[in-house]
């Protein structure tokens, strides 16, 4: 790992994990893969209980693999949970993670911070008593790609953030590019407003963690697998159609759209 990629937190982190190893017969066990990017990781907690008489996370342990940021982020939310309630533990988002490491550079945020998801898993594994496998399938790339007149329409039908008053996109064709969770969940609020809603992912199945895939697969959303985002075209100011690339197919293809949201957009 770089230094002038990685925070020093994240290459402490990296360099002397803490809680890594194995809970025996653990109360839960979450574990959670990104076929993509190859990253894996398992969780495990033992549950005890406080002076209030709450479920607590009495111990928490890792094992990761994966790279540098994959170890980082598991090592980090098992110090941010431990002796958490179990509602407590359960609100840590990804971006929780990051921001305790003082940031993760944007190509691995989204392929790299899988704790949260295990750690859900865990919890869920023992209040439920739920599968502690999951697999989360989401767009991870090795280099930050230029979308050519993404900038140029920034404001004018692009969107690197969420609109306050999502009316803006009231009966308009809209491209979502999968980046994670959060612009999956955006995906299926469009559908409240339109009922032209597209996300394009590089992954080979409907991407996001499973309660969110399922709500995917049963929505209107179009899901354009295997595709990325090359191109903006349009005139007078407004997006009239983007350019994507079919990996499947190995060729450009054209789709009239009026919007198209990128939340994790760096250029």
């Amino acid at each position: 790992m770089k230094s002038t990629q990685y925070s020093e937190k994240v290459l402490d982190h990296f360099r002397n994990p803490r809680n890594m190893g194995e809970i025996e017969k653990a109360d839960g066990f979450g574990r959670v893969g990104n076929p993509v990017c190859g990253d894996l990781m398992f969780m495990y907690i033992k549950v005890g209980r406080n002076n209030r008489d709450e479920e607590i996370i009495e111990d928490i342990k890792f094992k990761t693999f994966g790279c540098g940021s994959a170890v980082a982020t598991s090592s980090m939310i098992t110090e941010m949970a431990k002796g958490l309630t179990l509602e407590e533990a359960y609100k840590i988002t990804r971006q929780d993670v990051a921001d305790e490491l003082e940031g993760l550079p944007p190509i691995k945020m989204h392929c790299s911070n899988l704790a949260a998801d295990a750690l859900k898993a865990a919890i869920d594994n023992y209040r439920l008593g739920t599968e502690p496998e999951v697999e989360v399938e989401t767009a991870c790339k090795l280099e930050i790609n230029v979308i050519l007149g993404f900038e140029d329409y920034l404001g004018k039908g692009t969107y690197k953030e969420i609109p306050e008053n999502l009316e803006e996109f009231r009966d308009k064709r809209v491209l979502i590019v999968d980046s994670g969770d959060e612009s999956l969940e955006l995906a299926l609020k469009l559908t409240n407003y339109t009922g032209r809603v597209i996300v394009s992912t590089t992954s080979k199945v409907i991407p996001g963690r499973e309660e969110i895939a399922k709500k995917l697969k049963q929505s209107d959303v179009k899901i354009l697998q295997q595709s990325e985002l090359v191109e903006i075209k349009g005139e007078l100011d407004e997006v009239e159609k983007v350019v994507l690339h079919d990996f499947d197919e190995d060729e450009n293809y054209e789709l009239f759209l009026d919007a198209v949201v990128y939340l994790d957009y760096r250029g």
